[in-house]
């Protein structure tokens, strides 16, 4: 027995030891990071301070809503190392258990009306009176197309929730209305640009962009603004149903509830070593100060759901 241990370590130890090194080693080689486009800005600080600690790193960021993100996996085959979304459900719905195992929620967020002091109504709207604002004649509402955007879907349950919350029947498609198809973009960080030349008065946001882009902000009722997680059951009286995407398949539906950002490491990521280390980082209390810096409400504690796979992620 003593002489099986002996072989055993004699083979184990320097394994062990080598593995040891190579995780110690810092990350190198190629990154690439799909994000929502309200992650745009703290994914960009994330990149830089872990390059800075791992210089072989080469990042590459790309932004877009997280609906679009996710069809770039699963309708262009354009596979990343790393896919952070602004809702959890599009990895559940759109990419589990094809295109993606596991995801671990890390954030969340508020809705926002984002203005500036141009706006019309800028000196007198307030959390209470904002949808009489924006039904005025003449204001110019902007929002992100719910087909793309998360921020889109969710500024129609905010309208839901408000004709609700208000007792005001009819409200709903009034807001609608009143933010016409000609005010959409594909994702709510392209309206940040119209507001600023002041193409717009209001632009449904979050309040993690409209706080880094130096914008004004109607922060709204908790009732409305799917931000607190003790109102849930309030919130899933909102529901919006998306058609079904290019190619086809099943339409979607989204519940409302309060807003959770998910991280991925989609199946085929081409550097998933790195893409593991890059998401150990943002998920440390280091990479968690950059995103409570950038506006966001930083969970207790990252979950995990899916493969145990996964759990490699979490520091």
């Amino acid at each position: 027995m003593r002489r099986f241990w002996s072989v055993f370590l004699g083979i184990a130890a320097p394994a062990l030891l080598a593995a040891s090194r190579l995780a110690a080693q810092p990350a190198s080689g190629p990154l690439v990071v799909f994000n929502a486009g309200s992650l745009a800005y703290p994914f960009r600080e994330l990149l830089n301070a872990f390059t800075k600690a791992n210089p072989g790193v080469r990042p590459m960021q790309e932004s877009s809503g997280s609906l679009e993100a996710a069809r770039k996996l699963t309708e262009l085959g354009k596979i990343p190392d790393i896919l952070g979304v602004a809702d959890y459900g599009v990895i559940a719905k759109l990419l589990m258990p094809a295109h993606a195992r596991w995801y671990v929620t890390f954030a969340s967020n508020a809705m926002v009306l984002a203005h500036t002091d141009r706006s019309i109504g800028a000196g007198e709207i307030t959390g209470e009176n904002w949808w009489r604002i924006l039904l005025r004649p003449g204001v110019r509402v902007g929002r992100s197309d719910p087909s793309l955007d998360p921020n889109g879907y969710r500024a129609l349950m905010v309208y839901q929730l408000a004709e609700a919350h208000y007792r005001q029947p009819g409200l709903a498609a009034r807001l609608l209305a009143a933010s016409p198809a000609r005010y959409i973009r594909p994702k709510e960080a392209d309206l940040t640009a119209l507001l600023q030349a002041g193409e717009l008065d209001y632009a449904w946001s979050y309040r993690s962009l409209a706080m880094t882009a130096g914008l004004r902000r109607v922060d709204l009722p908790a009732e409305v603004d799917l931000r607190d997680a003790a109102k849930a059951a309030w919130y899933s009286q909102a529901k919006v149903r998306l058609p079904a995407g290019r190619q086809g398949g099943a339409a979607l539906e989204f519940v409302g509830e309060p807003i959770v950002y998910a991280l991925t490491i989609p199946n085929q990521a081409p550097h998933p070593a790195t893409a593991r280390a890059f998401v150990r980082f943002v998920l440390s209390p280091a990479g968690r100060e950059i995103l409570a810096r950038s506006g966001f409400q930083v969970l207790p504690k990252p979950l995990l759901t899916g493969d145990s796979a996964g759990a490699a992620v979490i520091p």
